[in-house]
């Protein structure tokens, strides 16, 4: 593929509104030959051909190809050159062949700066991917001002995808799998929970979403790493399945006697901020011999968000907190109704009036 001073790349010729440009494929070693990193530090934006580089970035880019050295993907950078590359077709008249590029011209990344990045992060790190190859858009460059267009154009649309789809795609994370299948075990959770948005729509028939399950069991399972899948499974079954036969509001509302939405609005049962602290509670609970009897006094707290006593702990002006510290404040409550003791920090962390009940 080298040639002397040249690097030649398949390639498809094609048109975009008046532009023409090409579809290569480029091979990794040839990234940090061709891509130009500039450090724009000191250059107002206005100035700027692209985004600062988020340097924190590009170590965890270079591990995730490390980690997923068979199957790690990356989608087509998006490129500017400043010299002509030369075509050669396959025959007359193709849009398809060689594309001749050389060694030394520098090329302007519209979009894939990070991608990019990493690549060159892995190769430094003597990654072999230098005989891989990845997807490069090439545009003519012609100003700062066209650069910049093309940037905004690239990034207008985009959208990140839902923690929750995040979670209910990623097969590499034994979280996320231990916790889809946990709710597959678990009829409320199979039947309520919303597995793509982060947070639920006012007329939303679910309970929970996937994400907040997913942050729950993380507290759950702290510590837990080395186990295998199935022993995370077992562990969020046997937890969860306890939970739900104490909170009633749940089953109502799995036996269509309660409509989802209305026990969202009155009561904090369901929310992220009371998952999370259920979640930290269980790695309180799990080693101790007879949890799951601890768990009966969940039937008797009050979950309404007008009980005074979640003022201040993860209710304020009728709307539910989800910071950090309503969270420990929230599992601090829960613990003192089920008559466990406190630890010095959880009592802090409630409003001081009913810290000392």
């Amino acid at each position: 593929m080298f040639e002397g001073l040249e690097i030649r790349v398949p390639a498809m010729r094609g048109k975009m509104g008046s532009r023409t440009f090409y579809s290569v494929l480029m091979p990794m070693s040839g990234v940090p030959q061709f891509f130009k990193f500039t450090n724009w530090a000191g250059i107002s934006p206005a100035d700027r051909e692209q985004r600062v580089l988020n340097e924190k970035r590009v170590p965890d880019l270079a591990a995730y190809i490390s980690e997923n050295e068979e199957d790690y993907l990356f989608s087509s950078v998006t490129a500017s050159y400043k010299t002509e590359p030369r075509f050669e077709p396959y025959k007359e008249g193709s849009n398809i062949g060689m594309l001749i590029l050389q060694l030394g011209d520098e090329f302007i990344i519209n979009d894939g700066q990070h991608r990019c990045a990493g690549i060159v992060k892995a190769l430094e790190s003597g990654v072999p991917i230098g005989k891989d190859t990845i997807s490069v858009l090439l545009f003519p460059w012609e100003t700062t001002a066209r650069v910049q267009q093309m940037f905004s154009d690239l990034n207008r649309f985009v959208q990140k995808t839902s923690k929750s789809l995040d979670i209910l795609y990623d097969k590499r994370d034994d979280l996320a799998t231990a916790t889809l299948a946990m709710i597959e075990e678990l009829p409320v959770f199979r039947e309520l929970t919303d597995k793509e948005s982060v947070s639920l729509g006012v007329k939303s028939t679910k309970l929970f979403t996937l994400a907040a399950l997913y942050d729950a069991n993380a507290e759950l399972l702290k510590g837990r790493d080395k186990e295998d899948i199935d022993a995370k499974v077992d562990l969020l079954v046997a937890y969860w399945k306890a939970v739900a036969q104490h909170m009633p509001d749940w089953t109502m509302v799995l036996n269509r006697h309660k409509l989802a939405l209305e026990l969202r609005q009155e009561k904090i049962s369901s929310h992220s901020t009371v998952l999370r602290a259920l979640g930290g509670l269980g790695l309180d609970l799990i080693s101790a011999e007879g949890w799951e009897k601890k768990l009966a006094d969940l039937e008797a707290i009050d979950w309404s968000k007008k009980n005074p006593e979640w003022e201040g702990v993860c209710v304020s002006a009728n709307s539910v907190l989800s910071n950090r510290q309503a969270r420990a404040a929230t599992k601090a409550r829960i613990k003192s109704k089920l008559g466990l003791v406190l630890s010095e920090s959880e009592a802090r962390s409630l409003p001081q009036a009913t810290a000392a009940e």
